[in-house]
C-alpha cells in the first residue's frame, strides 16, 4: 500500500482540491494500491497517517510539499513517522522539494526526493524499491548512496493529453466544494503544466524551465462539464501556471463551456491577454469568466528588465489591460513585488504611486502586494539580495521555522536589504487603500459595511495620508475584512 500525504496548507480555510496527489493517483491507478490523505481535512496528520500506516501495512509515504506552512508540518510528521515506521519509504515531490532536493535529503528524514512534474517517476520509483532496483535512471529522483546527495536530471515536463484524468473517486469531492466570489460550489483544476516564459523570481521556472503542455479545449472543457454535472459545481479555479497561453485554444474553450453557466478564473499574463482579440474577450466574459491573476509585478520598466519581464511586458501594458478588462467586465488581479534590492525604498515609491495610477484607470483592479522574496536562481535580482546579506537556510529545520514560513508566503519581516520604515510603508499603504478600495471578493463585505470601510480610507488614500491608520486597525478587529494579499477568495 502506498499512503499518499496533503500537509496542511489552509487552517482558517477550506481546503482546495489535491491536484497533485491526484495526478499522481491517476498513474497508480491499477498497478497499486493507495490511499490519499489530507491533512487539512483531519483534526491531527500524524494520527490519521500512523492510523493509515498501521492498518494498511503501507510501505511507501508520498508527500507533497510547498515551502511555508506545509513544509512546517511534514517536516515532523515525517520524522514521527520515520522513527515508528523504520522500514517506511518517505517520499517528497512539490515545489519545496524540487528546490531544495539536497537540503531536504541531507536532513535524513526522506529517503528520495521527486523534482519536477515526475508522476511518471513516481510510479517507476516504486517498483524500485519494492523490487531491489537502483532509480539511476529515472528523470527527476534524487536519493543519498553512501552517503552521498545524487540528483537525477529533472526531465520534461509531461504530455497533457496522454495523462489519465485526475482520479476524483479517491477524495470526497464534495468536501473541497466552497463558497467564493465566482460561485457557491467553486472547484479547483489543473489544465497546464508549466510556463513558457521564464521571470527569474519565479519559483515555477525551477520545475519546467520554460516547459509547457496543455490539455486541448475539448479536454479541458469535458473534465468542466464531469465537475458541473457529476458533483455539482458552478465555478472553477484553474491554478494552472499559465492558463491563457494559446488564444485560439482559450477562445474554443470558452464556446464550448457557454451553455454550464458557470463562474471561473485563473492566471494569466498581461502582454499575452493584451494580444486577444475583441471576439476572445467577449467569449471570456460570455463562459463566466470573472477575474484574473496577473504579475504587473512593479512601476518601473527597468525592474520588469531585471525580473526577465522586461522586453515583453511594460507598465503601460499594464495600464492597457486594466482598461481593457473594465471595458469587458472582466476584473484585474494584479500582484506586485515590492522593496526589490538593490534600491528597495525608491522601489516601493515608484511603485505604490503606480499603483494608484491602475486604481484610475480600472477602480475594480485587485490589488495584492508582497514583499520581494528570492528563489535560487541566478539573476540580477539574487545577486543583489544575495550582495546585501541575504542567504538562504542551510538545513531543514532551519527552513520549517516561523520566520521562514513567513517568508515562503512573502510576509518576511527581516530582509536584509529593507528597513523597519520602508515595511511599515508598505503596510499602512496596504491597509488605506484595502479600505479605499474594499475587495469585491469577500462575500462578509455587506453594502454597509462597504461604505463604513471606504469612508474611513477613502480620505486618507485621496489625501496620501498613510501613516498611523489606528482606526483601519480597530476597524478590521471588530468587524474583520479580507485583504487580498492576506488571504485571497
Amino acid at each position: 500500500m502506498i499512503i499518499l500525504y496533503n500537509p496542511q496548507s489552509s487552517p482558517n480555510k477550506k481546503p482546495v482540491l489535491p491536484m497533485s496527489l491526484l495526478a499522481v493517483g491517476a498513474l497508480l491507478e491499477g498497478k497499486y494500491d493507495y490511499e490519499i490523505v489530507d491533512g487539512n481535512l483531519v483534526d491531527d496528520g500524524l494520527d490519521s497517517l500512523t492510523r493509515a500506516i498501521g492498518r494498511s501495512g503501507a510501505d511507501i509515504l508520498g508527500v507533497t510539499v510547498m515551502p511555508g506552512p506545509q513544509l512546517a508540518e511534514a517536516l515532523p510528521i515525517c520524522r514521527a513517522l520515520r522513527k515508528r515506521f523504520p522500514a517506511l519509504k518517505i517520499v517528497w515531490g512539490g515545489y519545496f522539494p524540487t528546490m531544495h532536493a539536497r537540503t531536504v535529503l541531507e536532513s535524513g528524514v526522506v529517503d528520495y526526493v521527486v523534482r519536477g512534474h515526475n508522476e511518471a517517476s513516481f510510479r517507476g520509483l516504486v517498483s524500485c524499491i519494492r523490487d531491489g532496483y537502483a532509480a539511476d535512471d529515472l528523470p527527476g529522483v534524487c536519493r543519498r548512496v553512501e552517503g552521498e546527495v545524487r540528483l537525477n536530471a529533472m526531465g520534461g515536463v509531461p504530455d497533457m493529453e496522454q495523462l489519465r484524468d485526475f482520479p476524483y473517486a479517491r477524495v470526497d469531492v464534495q468536501r473541497y466544494l466552497r463558497p467564493t466570489f465566482i460561485g457557491t460550489r467553486t472547484i479547483s483544476h489543473h489544465a497546464s503544466y508549466g510556463c513558457p516564459f521564464r521571470c527569474n523570481f519565479c519559483a515555477v521556472v525551477n520545475m519546467v524551465d520554460g516547459r509547457y503542455s496543455a490539455q486541448s479545449a475539448e479536454h479541458m472543457a469535458r473534465v468542466v462539464a464531469k465537475l458541473v454535472r457529476e458533483y455539482g459545481a458552478n465555478a472553477v479555479e484553474f491554478y494552472d501556471n499559465n492558463f491563457f497561453v494559446g488564444e485560439s485554444r482559450v477562445a474554443e474553450f470558452c464556446e464550448r463551456i457557454l451553455d454550464l453557466g458557470i463562474g471561473w478564473w485563473g492566471y494569466g499574463r498581461i502582454d499575452t491577454m493584451l494580444k486577444f482579440s475583441d471576439r476572445t474577450w467577449s467569449l471570456l466574459r460570455d463562459s463566466g469568466l470573472k477575474m484574473v491573476f496577473m504579475g504587473a509585478e512593479t512601476g518601473s520598466d527597468e525592474v520588469l528588465r531585471r525580473m526577465n519581464k522586461g522586453g515583453r511586458q511594460t507598465t503601460d501594458q499594464a495600464l492597457e489591460i486594466a482598461a481593457r478588462m473594465r471595458r469587458f467586465g472582466v476584473v484585474p488581479e494584479m500582484s506586485f513585488v515590492l522593496g526589490n534590492p538593490p534600491e528597495p525604498e525608491e522601489d516601493v515609491t515608484r511603485t505604490l504611486e503606480f499603483v494608484r495610477r491602475i486604481k484610475a484607470v480600472n477602480p475594480a483592479t485587485e490589488i495584492i502586494l508582497y514583499l520581494y522574496s528570492p528563489v535560487p536562481l541566478a539573476g540580477d535580482m539574487l545577486t543583489a539580495a544575495v550582495a546585501s546579506g541575504f542567504e538562504f537556510p542551510k538545513s531543514l529545520d532551519e527552513w520549517a521555522r516561523a520566520d521562514w514560513v513567513d517568508f515562503a508566503q512573502h510576509r518576511s519581516a527581516d530582509l536584509p536589504w529593507l528597513t523597519d520604515g520602508v515595511k511599515r510603508r508598505l503596510r499602512n499603504f496596504q491597509r488605506v487603500m484595502h479600505a479605499a478600495y474594499p475587495t469585491t471578493t469577500d462575500p462578509r463585505l455587506t453594502g454597509t459595511r462597504r461604505a463604513l470601510l471606504r469612508l474611513l480610507g477613502g480620505w486618507r488614500y485621496a489625501l496620501r495620508f498613510y501613516g498611523f491608520p489606528l482606526e483601519l486597525r480597530i476597524m478590521e478587529r471588530l468587524l474583520p475584512y479580507q485583504r487580498p494579499e492576506v488571504s485571497g477568495f
